[in-house]
């Protein structure tokens, strides 16, 4: 049999260039991946530090005895990664304003956290979570006279809850933004402190100290750590790629060995050319 090997040769050429330019793509594409992949992992051993952390000095912060909450001068400085869940005291008389309910969910079910604002001996005014009302249920109002509260320090919450905005207006909050809060109730924005109290129950925790509500004491504190998983896969992800362009390589220079040197397929059994 007689092979035209001008025209075999110009195929052969005309598949490698097809070739080429594909397995130089998918290689880009792989290795592009590959460190995407372990740049994600990185990240998330760095997340994971940094939650390690954050969970040390919560915990550290619990066990402490409580404090005097930050003063007016001290408030600018007021941050979550500074002060969030400080266990603090206070002591004061309640403003006379109708108090604010936050849509909440806990484990008595769906229901309000209970909002007061308490004038402090200072003269500041803190937003207090006294606790968890029921949906529809009525609360007692705050106690009159004056008051000594002890509890958890929170961070304003600006941002809204629940997928939902706040709607001052119409008296519907998903969140604990203590700035709206105060505009809403036209409390003195100059003497209101950038962060508000979850009261603990006197009883123990998530205990009434009567049988009426609010139910104070109900601050979960639990940080979900799930960094190490995370960047595990991602490193997961990372080995896959390596074995894929391992894989690629491999592919590539056997279909050369098999091609020859002049672009002739070189196989067991196969027939020469005559």
């Amino acid at each position: 049999m007689t092979v035209d090997r001008a025209t075999e040769g110009t195929a052969t050429d005309r598949r490698d260039r097809a070739r080429s330019p594909w397995s130089v793509v998918l290689g880009t594409a792989l290795a592009v991946a590959f460190v995407g992949f372990i740049a994600l992992g990185v990240w998330q051993l760095q997340r994971m530090t940094w939650k390690q952390a954050l969970i040390e000095r919560v915990d550290a912060r619990l066990a402490a005895e409580p404090v005097a909450p930050p003063p007016r001068t001290a408030w600018a400085g007021v941050s979550e990664e500074g002060d969030a869940y400080r266990r603090v005291i206070l002591s004061g008389r309640f403003v006379e304003v109708p108090e604010v309910r936050t849509q909440a969910v806990t484990a008595l079910g769906a229901g309000h956290w209970l909002l007061a604002p308490l004038r402090t001996d200072g003269g500041d005014i803190v937003l207090v979570n006294r606790g968890f009302v029921p949906q529809g249920v009525e609360a007692a109002p705050p106690p009159a006279g004056s008051v000594t509260i002890t509890g958890l320090l929170r961070i304003s919450e600006p941002v809204g809850g629940f997928l939902r905005r706040n709607d001052p207006a119409s008296d519907r909050w998903y969140s604990r933004d203590v700035a709206e809060i105060a505009r809403a109730r036209t409390l003195p924005a100059a003497e209101v402190a950038p962060y508000f109290v979850d009261a603990f129950s006197t009883a123990g925790p998530g205990v009434a100290t009567d049988a009426r509500w609010p139910r104070a004491g109900m601050t979960v504190v639990r940080f979900r750590d799930p960094h190490l998983s995370y960047a595990l896969t991602w490193f997961g992800m990372a080995l896959l790629t390596a074995f894929a362009t391992w894989r690629l390589v491999v592919s590539g220079r056997r279909f050369r060995q098999d091609r020859g040197p002049r672009g002739d397929f070189h196989h067991a059994g196969a027939i020469p050319h005559r």
